[in-house]
C-alpha cells in the first residue's frame, strides 16, 4: 500500500472509531427517550456536534429568545472536555507508530499528508452535515482545529516508534551539535536543562493540583451524590453525565492549579473562585460543582505552597543535573563568589519560572471556555493572570530548592574517603 494511502486509511479509522465512541452514549440517551426529537438525523447531528467539540472546534449558537430577531440569543460553546480529546490523540499516537514502522527515513511526510487530508475532509464534512439553523461551525475552524490533537499524536507516536529524529526525518541532531563550538554546546546544555526543569515544575504543580482536586471531591462526595439524586437522570442519563464529568476532569485540574496559585478562576461573569474566598452567583445543578470551596477559607493561602514546592523540586533537579554553565561563566568573569552564586541562582529562578508560567498560560487557555448560556460565557482561569502567579511562585521555589539542595545531597566519594580514614 502506498504510504499516502496507508496514512489516509489509518486516520479514517481514527475518525470512525472516535465517532462511534461519541455516538454510543448519545444513542443510549436517545433510546431511553432522553431527547424530544426522536429522528435519526437529529441524533446524527448531535453526534457530529459532540465529535467536533471534543476536537476543540467551537460551536456557534443562535437561539430564539423572543418573537423578534432582536431577541435572538447568540454565543459559542468553546469549553472542550480535554479527557475526551485524548481519545483521538491516542488513536493518532497508535497510527503514528504504525506509519513510522511502514516508512523509510524521510518518507513519513507522505503518510502524514494522506492522513491530514483525510481527517480535514472528515471534520469539514461533519461540520457541513451537522449544521442547523441553531448550531453552526466556522469552516476554517472545522477543517484545521481537529488536526491539532491528531497531528500531535501522529508526530509523538512516530517519534516514539523511530527512537530518534534522525531515523524519522533524516536529521542527526548529534552531528549538528558536534559541529558547533564548545561555548555553544554549553549554552545549549544550559538552555535545555532549564526547559526540562521548567517542564518538571509545571507538571509537578499540575499533579499536586490534581491531588488537591481529588481530596476536594472526596471531602464533598456526599454533596455530589445529593446533586445526582436531585437530578434523577436515570441509569443512562447518569452514565452520560458521568462521562461528561470525567471528560472535564483535566480542565478542573488546571482550574485547581490556577486556584492554588492565587489567580483563581471564573464560573460566569462577575464571579471569582480563589484560595481566599469564593464569590459566585447561582450555579447549575452540575454534580462536580458541589466540590467547590465555599465561604472564607482560613487556610486557603496554604495552597500557594503547591507551585512553590514544584519550583523547589525543579531547583533540586537542576542542581543534580549539573549543567549550571551560567554560574561557571560568571565565576570566571567576576571573582566574587557571593555575587556570582546569588546572580546565577536568581537568573535560574527567573528563567524556570517564566517558562513554567508560559506552560501554565497555555494550559489555562486550553482549559477555559464558554457554554454560551446566560452569564456562563466565561469559565475557567485567565491565562495571563495564571501565568504571572505561577511564574512568580515557581521562581521563588526554584531559588529555595537550588539553595537548599546541597544539604540534601551527599558525595559518595567523600563518604568513602571518610569511612576509609576512620578504619
Amino acid at each position: 500500500m502506498p504510504l499516502w494511502l496507508q496514512g489516509a486509511f489509518e486516520f479514517a479509522q481514527v475518525a470512525l472509531v472516535t465517532a462511534l465512541l461519541v455516538l454510543i452514549p448519545l444513542a443510549g440517551v436517545w433510546w431511553a427517550d432522553g431527547f424530544s426529537d426522536r429522528s435519526f438525523a437529529s441524533l446524527a447531528r448531535l453526534g457530529g456536534h459532540a465529535w467536533l467539540l471534543i476536537h476543540g472546534v467551537p460551536l456557534e449558537l443562535q437561539l430564539a429568545g423572543g418573537t423578534s430577531s432582536r431577541d435572538m440569543l447568540t454565543g459559542a460553546i468553546t469549553l472542550t472536555p480535554l479527557a475526551l480529546t485524548l481519545v483521538p490523540f491516542f488513536l493518532a499516537w497508535r497510527s503514528g507508530r504504525r506509519l513510522a514502522r511502514a516508512s523509510y527515513t524521510d518518507q513519513l511526510w507522505q503518510a502524514g499528508l494522506g492522513a491530514v487530508v483525510v481527517y480535514a475532509a472528515a471534520s469539514t464534512g461533519t461540520a457541513f452535515i451537522s449544521e442547523t439553523s441553531q448550531v453552526s461551525t466556522p469552516v476554517a475552524a472545522a477543517m484545521l482545529v481537529p488536526l491539532i490533537p491528531v497531528g500531535a499524536g501522529l508526530i509523538i507516536g512516530a517519534r516514539r516508534e523511530a527512537g530518534s529524529w534522525s531515523r524519522l526525518i533524516g536529521v542527526d541532531a548529534a552531528e549538528w551539535v558536534a559541529a558547533t563550538s564548545q561555548h555553544s554546546r554549553w549554552a545549549g546544555s544550559y538552555a535545555w536543562s532549564i526547559v526540562r526543569a521548567s517542564t518538571l515544575a509545571f507538571m509537578a504543580s499540575l499533579s499536586l493540583s490534581a491531588l488537591l482536586l481529588t481530596v476536594a471531591i472526596g471531602l464533598h462526595w456526599s454533596e455530589i451524590i445529593t446533586v445526582y439524586e436531585g437530578l434523577a437522570p436515570g441509569i443512562v442519563g447518569g452514565s452520560v453525565l458521568t462521562i461528561v464529568e470525567l471528560g472535564l476532569l483535566p480542565n478542573f485540574a488546571i482550574w485547581t492549579l490556577s486556584w492554588a496559585s492565587g489567580a483563581g478562576f471564573l464560573l460566569g461573569e462577575g464571579s471569582l473562585v480563589g484560595p481566599l474566598g469564593t464569590q459566585v452567583g447561582p450555579l447549575p445543578s452540575f454534580p462536580m460543582l458541589a466540590a467547590l470551596p465555599t465561604g472564607q477559607l482560613d487556610f486557603g493561602i496554604a495552597a500557594l505552597l503547591i507551585p512553590i514546592t514544584a519550583g523547589a523540586l525543579a531547583g533540586w533537579w537542576f542542581l543534580r543535573e549539573g549543567e549550571n554553565h551560567l554560574d561557571e561563566w560568571l565565576e570566571i568573569k567576576v571573582h566574587a563568589r557571593w555575587f556570582t552564586s546569588a546572580a546565577s541562582t536568581l537568573a535560574l529562578g527567573v528563567f524556570i519560572g517564566a517558562i513554567a508560567g508560559i506552560g501554565a498560560a497555555i494550559a489555562a487557555w486550553i482549559a477555559r471556555g464558554s457554554i454560551a448560556i446566560g452569564r456562563f460565557t466565561e469559565l475557567g482561569p485567565d491565562p495571563l493572570t495564571t501565568a504571572v502567579w505561577v511564574a512568580a511562585e515557581v521562581a521563588i521555589g526554584v531559588v529555595i530548592g537550588y539553595a537548599l539542595a546541597p544539604l540534601l545531597e551527599t558525595d559518595p566519594e567523600t563518604v568513602d574517603e571518610s569511612t576509609t580514614s576512620d578504619r
